[in-house]
């Protein structure tokens, strides 16, 4: 006579609940923004994104907002983030780097759309998440640590860079390490007096030029903020 089976472990009800936190997210936020690349639909919808969180942040992981990590620092909106992403209109293997990359989301939506992707970043904290999470997640990113104002120039030139997070304006070091003529530099400008916008920086022969994409209230950086002049 045949043992009887052990009973199947019980799922967590969690789980369930992420899964349709992810749906909703793609439903609700993404596809009525106008984003209909169905690699970012289709990566948005895998990836867990809270598990990109530490612990005490998992509840707010779907919001339709920014999600501070502590410093200054945040996870990127989900609507702003598919947006900037769709701008770039990404090709199969394009070499990406993503600046400020915090605890590794963008940089593993990137992966899911087939690019090949460097993810920086300086704050101690956010590494060690990321450390804990991308091997899992997104086992194809090179994550590499350092200033975010000096990027990453062993990878370079990009094809595309993220600045995860608003600029007064590009860092040059940046500019210099996308590909002069084919390079795209995606990140929100938040210039005194001025809405803040989502922007994608094209390069070409003459140099780089900026294109307004949308509004956003994306905060900046702290690290790449303008220092201050000395005035007498």
């Amino acid at each position: 006579m045949a043992e009887p089976l052990d009973p199947p472990a019980p799922r967590d009800p969690r789980l369930d609940l992420y899964l349709a936190a992810r749906e909703c997210m793609v439903n609700s936020q993404i596809r009525p923004n106008k984003v209909n690349d169905p690699r970012i639909l289709a990566a948005m919808r895998r990836l867990r994104r809270e598990t990109f969180l530490p612990q005490n942040l998992v509840h707010l992981a779907y919001l339709d907002e920014d999600i501070p990590l502590g410093n200054g620092r945040i996870m990127l909106e989900p609507m702003v983030l598919a947006r900037l992403l769709q701008s770039a209109l990404l090709t199969e293997n394009e070499r990406v780097l993503v600046v400020g990359a915090g605890s590794g989301y963008s940089a593993a939506v990137l992966a899911e759309c087939g690019a090949k992707v460097t993810a920086l970043e300086e704050d101690p904290a956010l590494i060690a998440l990321a450390q804990a999470v991308l091997p899992n997640e997104a086992p194809a990113v090179t994550l590499v640590t350092g200033p975010l104002s000096a990027g990453w120039p062993a990878g370079a030139p990009y094809d595309v860079i993220l600045i995860e997070g608003a600029v007064a304006a590009i860092p040059p070091a940046l500019i210099g390490q996308a590909h002069s003529q084919t390079g795209r530099i995606l990140t929100a400008l938040c210039q005194q007096g001025r809405t803040t916008q989502a922007v994608i920086g094209e390069m070409s022969a003459g140099g780089i030029s900026t294109c307004p994409l949308f509004d956003c209230a994306t905060p900046p950086i702290p690290s790449l903020r303008p220092v201050p002049a000395f005035e007498f």
